[in-house]
């Protein structure tokens, strides 16, 4: 088995372009002051601004644009963490490979639970959103331990995508509220389509990735053969 610092890291998004010069700027112009474990935290506060933003929304929408702001903060905190520590070449590849991604969990289900709170996402769709991200997300750890290949992004889409899509879907629902629509199962807003379309890709991709690489892996990591008496 290979340690995290000799872990292959895929990270082919769709922003890439944009993103990976932005966060070698900010990384080089960051205050001595500021450190990845800092920047972590930073990432924590904008997932509670979103959690918070949302649960208030209901109440007055243009708290979504609060969870928008939190969005960014969240991104500036959890992406650029790595980044700085990969500039100042401090790596903690243990405690950073660790710290990293459980706090990336609990922020993950901090904003999607949130969102579930809001009055345009029911909580039963939001959790099921939720369900696929993390499956996801040990699909990539499990990973990561068995052949050395961190993949953090499928099809260009990886979470700076998600937010981009997050951020989209709170200036509609800014404008245009929460239309209903009403089925012979129940009542559901056209976000709840959306959101769940999104938690449906994220579970079949989880099944059909974890098949192919059971797959490969079983091509690899052949059984012994049986010893002759």
């Amino acid at each position: 088995m290979t340690t995290p610092k000799d872990h292959q890291r895929v990270n082919d998004i769709l922003l890439g372009p944009l993103e990976r010069p932005a966060l070698r700027w900010l990384a080089a112009h960051s205050p001595a002051w500021m450190t990845p474990d800092i920047l972590t935290g930073i990432g924590t506060f904008g997932a509670f601004m979103i959690f918070i933003s949302y649960a208030l929304s209901g109440n007055n929408p243009a708290f979504l644009w609060l969870a928008s702001i939190g969005l960014l903060i969240n991104w500036y905190g959890d992406s650029l963490d790595g980044t700085l520590a990969r500039y100042r070449n401090i790596q903690r590849p243990k405690y950073g490979f660790f710290i990293d991604h459980t706090v990336d969990a609990f922020n993950e289900m901090l904003i999607v639970l949130g969102l579930g709170l809001s009055p345009y996402v029911s909580f039963n769709v939001a959790a099921l959103a939720l369900i696929g991200y993390l499956l996801m997300s040990v699909f990539v750890y499990v990973r990561t331990f068995v052949d050395g290949v961190f993949q953090i992004s499928y099809a260009k889409f990886g979470p700076t995508e998600l937010r981009v899509i997050i951020v989209i879907l709170n200036a509609l629902m800014f404008f245009f509220g929460a239309p209903k629509i009403a089925l012979s199962f129940g009542t559901f807003t056209i976000y709840d389509g959306l959101v769940g379309i999104i938690a449906a890709i994220l579970i079949v991709l989880f099944v059909v990735s974890s098949w192919q690489k059971a797959r490969a892996l079983s091509q690899i990591d052949q059984r012994p053969a049986t010893p002759v008496k």
